[in-house]
């Protein structure tokens, strides 16, 4: 299923963030693991996380708006309407997140037509209301709407070393980008946390590779060397001072001007080192030696 717009991130509410490891558990049971940021997108704009029908999804079993009152079985019915359109808009987003609004008749409809466009939506649109008797048929720029949520380039960043790290820098990065998109969740050092702190994200990636970088930011920067601007390459860590003086947030840098990171926005994700340091004192790169 993994196509455009897989292994994203969602930029959205605690409230929705709370329910990512019930979307994981679900999307992994229904065969599109790598669109939990998508589906945690979608529900930001359905619901913000803060109805019981989270993904409001009743009508797609028959119920009225607002039907299903409980979150787990919500994001259930949800995740599993949503593989369905997914697979039948054959991995096509925009196409799957419109179905998702209006109905998977819709699939069909924008097919027959070229697919999935804002004026085919509208058409469809008008079509249903003027059939029902509606003012109104479903939302035209739902896909806008839930994409707004969704940063999409984060599935395609490919990251390879020069093969002068001590370790190999493909193989880190991968283990950290299985968890893009996951809360961040003070002092969270593994998977079961739920999700991962700055410094712990990189302590357990660097530890399924044999490198111990065992402790806070502060602790990763004092294990590590200086290198110059003009001198970084993949594979080395990104320092800042955030919350107080000295090191207290850390990334690795990934290329490209981004770095990969645990922060308090949007959980695992991909950072500019630019707008960071904008935002924060900025402390260096550095090399595990």
């Amino acid at each position: 299923m993994s196509g455009e717009g897989a292994g994203g991130t969602a930029q959205v509410s605690a409230e929705v963030l709370r329910y990512e490891p019930l979307i994981r558990k679900y999307a992994e049971e229904y065969g599109i693991g790598e669109y939990v940021g998508l589906i945690m997108a979608l529900i930001q704009q359905e619901s913000g996380g803060r109805q019981l029908d989270v993904m409001q999804s009743s009508e797609s079993i028959g119920l009225p708006p607002g039907g299903i009152t409980d979150p787990d079985y919500s994001i259930k019915i949800g995740v599993k309407y949503f593989s369905e359109v997914m697979k039948q808009a054959k991995g096509d987003i925009r196409l799957a997140l419109q179905a998702y609004n209006f109905g998977n008749s819709f699939i069909q409809y924008a097919l027959e037509r070229g697919g999935y466009s804002e004026e085919v939506a509208s058409q469809f649109s008008q079509i249903m209301s003027e059939k029902l008797g509606w003012s109104s048929y479903g939302d035209v720029n739902y896909v806008e709407h839930v994409l707004r949520y969704y940063n999409t380039e984060n599935g395609s960043i490919v990251v390879v070393g020069d093969g002068t790290q001590r370790f190999d820098v493909e193989e880190v990065h991968n283990i950290m980008k299985k968890f893009l998109g996951f809360p961040y969740v003070w002092g969270g050092r593994t998977p079961a946390s739920g999700g991962f702190d700055c410094s712990g994200l990189l302590e357990y990636a660097f530890a399924q590779v044999g490198i111990n970088l065992y402790g806070t930011a502060e602790s990763q920067y004092n294990k590590t060397i200086p290198v110059p601007e003009n001198q970084i390459k993949p594979g080395d860590l990104v320092f800042f001072s955030t919350y107080k003086s000295g090191p207290s947030h850390v990334g690795m840098y990934v290329g490209d001007g981004k770095f990969i990171n645990a922060n308090g926005s949007n959980g695992t994700s991909y950072s500019s080192v630019e707008e960071w340091k904008k935002l924060y004192p900025f402390l260096g790169f550095r090399r595990i030696p």
